[in-house]
């Protein structure tokens, strides 16, 4: 009999569901770190909320666990890399919050522009304040969401039933698609000249960290109030009380934190900031929904069922390791065009040349789009749910077969226009495992994708590399390697500087203002 360990709260109820099917399912929450790691080995099946962190410890000593679920979207307390090493399957259960997240949302905008918790405060104060709570309507006001994906889309359905303007951004959705949803799509720049209320629903990466910062909030409305129920370390906590200080911005509200729970009293104490405890997915309905969603996808993994809500599905179920690296090499270079564009993508086009990986491009592509959608939505993206969410968001792809190929025995590419250019990456898999780069932008290259790199384009001529290496070293960058391309027929050349750390904005402002390079990009793998 397989046995799954629950070891945060979850309705009860689940237990029932693994019963039904002949599986023993053991409910202990609020076990310490050296308990779980004395017991985890007698378990097939893990199950988690937020509280347990299923770290590379954790799963090492995991001896006989073949699954872990995340009652929930979030899988920062779990170690996927380390679960996918160990041949572990990792679930979670998307949408089962979408609607209490979307609406915890909406009752934070509502409170801020209201003043409800400064009112009820004061009243328990034996005080009656109308006059310095007064607050404002939410009807014709603009709202701009960053992040258009399932919450996001649902604040937006809230607001227009408010009668408010809805400007979105999202780097993935197409303005028809936008269009459709009543949600005017727009650049980050407008929303912060526009919105009256900004608010956010995008992952924590190297591109949001930080995305809402004194500087950004110095381009807002006088005025503008910002709400985070995405992810902590989205908006600078300390740049936002300093902003709110200066008078920039008149409230804030905050579900999640860069530390939880925070430390930082004044964000949390400040009397035009609304606090509360990471309360997104905190109701009877989202708990119910996801431990039953979580319950019946392991029952299906084990009765030998399609799964969904796999986040490390294409690892796992792939068993033809001939094609397995080819599928991480899709993912990329999807990632690659994501992180290169910044910009809405368009017109994608996946060739395939070699006739070896045409039988194989479902699969391909799925992993093509998923390395696209990962770096640009908020919801976790697997093989499962990648081309759900494209179509969504309208995002389109063209496959394209050449039988044969001039320069490898198979090769990747793709290509993408945005508003301004089209990009291309191109790559292909050396001695059955080894991933490489092999063309960006039709410049020639043999590249490792691995860490942080910064790639730049130049006119060829002596003395950029060391311009570069400069600005890296003033600002104590350390430099991993180096690989240098060039396109004699237009005397133009690529570089890749692997280096040990991220670089931010305004290294790469500087890079970019060298006399002569025409493009900078910066990508972590």
């Amino acid at each position: 009999m397989k046995k799954i360990l629950i070891s945060d709260n979850l309705d009860p109820r689940c237990v029932e569901i693994f019963k039904e099917s002949n599986i023993q399912a053991d409910l202990k929450p609020g076990l310490s770190k050296e308990e779980l790691l004395n017991i985890i080995g007698d378990y097939n099946g893990l199950i988690v909320r937020s509280a347990t962190q299923v770290t590379a410890e954790v799963i090492e000593k995991g001896v006989n666990l073949e699954v872990v679920g995340r009652a929930g979207t979030g899988i920062d307390n779990i170690d996927v890399n380390a679960a996918t090493r160990k041949g572990i399957l990792v679930m979670n259960t998307p949408g089962g919050n979408t609607i209490s997240a979307a609406e915890h949302t909406f009752a934070l905008m509502m409170s801020l522009c209201r003043n409800i918790p400064q009112g009820d405060r004061t009243m328990k104060e034996g005080k009656w304040e109308r006059k310095n709570l007064s607050g404002c309507e939410l009807s014709e006001k603009t709202v701009g969401i960053i992040g258009l994906g399932k919450i996001g889309r649902e604040v937006a359905l809230r607001a227009q039933a408010f009668n408010m303007k809805v400007l979105g951004y999202d780097p993935i959705m197409s303005e028809e698609a936008a269009a459709k949803l009543g949600i005017q799509l727009v650049c980050l720049d407008d929303i912060y000249a526009q919105a009256d209320i900004i608010t956010l629903h995008v992952p924590l990466n190297d591109k949001t960290k930080n995305l809402i910062s004194l500087e950004t909030l110095k381009k807002c409305k006088k005025g503008v109030k910002i709400i985070n129920c995405a992810r902590g370390g989205v908006v600078n906590e300390d740049e936002i009380v300093e902003a709110i200080d200066n008078g920039y911005v008149s409230g804030a509200a905050f579900d999640v934190y860069s530390e939880e729970p925070p430390k930082n009293e004044k964000l949390v104490k400040h009397p035009k900031i609304i606090c509360t405890p990471h309360l997104g997915a905190s109701t009877v309905e989202a708990q119910e929904k996801v431990a039953f969603q979580i319950a019946e996808q392991i029952v299906d993994f084990y009765n030998g069922k399609d799964f969904s809500g796999a986040v490390n599905s294409t690892a796992v179920k792939t068993s033809d390791k001939t094609i397995s690296p080819f599928i991480r090499l899709a993912e990329v270079l999807g990632s690659m065009i994501a992180q290169f564009s910044g910009k809405n993508i368009s017109d994608i086009r996946i060739i395939y040349d070699g006739e070896n990986l045409k039988e194989y491009a479902k699969a391909l592509s799925v992993g093509a789009v998923k390395g696209i959608l990962s770096n640009t939505i908020h919801e976790p993206v697997n093989t499962i749910n990648a081309l759900f969410f494209a179509k969504e968001m309208g995002l389109d792809y063209k496959e394209i077969f050449n039988p044969s190929s001039i320069n490898y025995a198979a090769e990747i590419t793709i290509k993408a226009k945005t508003e301004l250019t089209e990009i291309s990456v191109s790559g292909t898999v050396f001695n059955d495992t080894e991933i490489r780069i092999t063309s960006i932008d039709g410049i020639k290259c043999e590249i490792i994708p691995s860490g942080y790199i910064l790639f730049y384009r130049n006119i060829d001529k002596p003395g950029m590399l060391s311009q570069v290496s400069k600005i890296l070293a003033d600002y104590n960058i350390n430099i991993g390697g180096l690989s240098l391309a060039r396109q004699d027929n237009v005397k133009e050349a690529m570089t890749a500087v692997s280096v040990d750390s991220e670089i931010s904005n305004e290294v790469l402002a500087q890079i970019s203002q060298i006399k002569d390079v025409k493009e900078v990009f910066f990508v972590h793998f």
